[in-house]
């Protein structure tokens, strides 16, 4: 189940790609570049189901995951979001403008580059690279902390929406090593 979330989250991260690929897609038709034939809508079905899963995606794992929240405090903290970046807007501009996806051989190539980059990102847990959490105001921490009541010092990654304070109480699903949310509903 886990693997799931994972891979629907990596489908959130390019959802701002999508969508310029969409809007691309629906100028040319509209200036009469592109008709309608079965690649054409093959594309904007694609496209309209990846932008879906990669809102589900984000939904689920933000709002909707069951892991229990456990009250952390936080030792110590370091903005990584900017880190990769650059590299990763480089996808989206390759992915939209670049690629001609009128013609089958684009659109296979354009399928496969996502299987490729899927792969990677989920196998070396690079959930920190995501255009549209980073959009929607969220950044992401390398953190140190200690659930309340112990002294024990532990590390993880964590999303927070805004910026996030040392030495301050916050609710957090700790799910797994490579990223955990704060709780919205129990947030301090």
């Amino acid at each position: 189940m886990e693997k799931i979330k994972h891979l629907f989250l990596y489908f959130s991260a390019f959802v701002p790609m999508y969508f310029l690929i969409f809007i691309r897609l629906v100028l040319d038709m509209i200036n009469h570049n592109l008709h309608f034939n079965v690649l054409n809508s093959l594309n904007f079905a694609t496209l309209i189901l990846l932008i879906g899963f990669g809102c589900f995606g984000l939904y689920w794992n933000v709002y909707r995951d069951q892991s229990q929240a456990g009250e952390i405090i936080i030792l110590e903290k370091e903005n990584i979001t900017d880190r990769h970046f650059l590299g990763y807007f480089s996808l989206f501009v390759l992915f939209a403008l670049q690629l001609d996806l009128s013609f089958v051989s684009g659109y296979i190539v354009y399928l496969l580059i996502l299987i490729f980059i899927g792969i990677v990102y989920i196998k070396n847990n690079l959930y920190y690279i995501n255009p549209l959490l980073n959009i929607l105001g969220y950044n992401f921490y390398n953190i140190t902390y200690s659930a309340v009541g112990s002294d024990r010092k532990q590390s993880g990654k964590i999303f927070y929406k805004g910026e996030l304070a040392e030495n301050k109480t916050y609710w957090v699903k700790v799910k797994n090593d490579n990223f955990a949310f704060v709780d919205r509903k129990k947030r301090n």
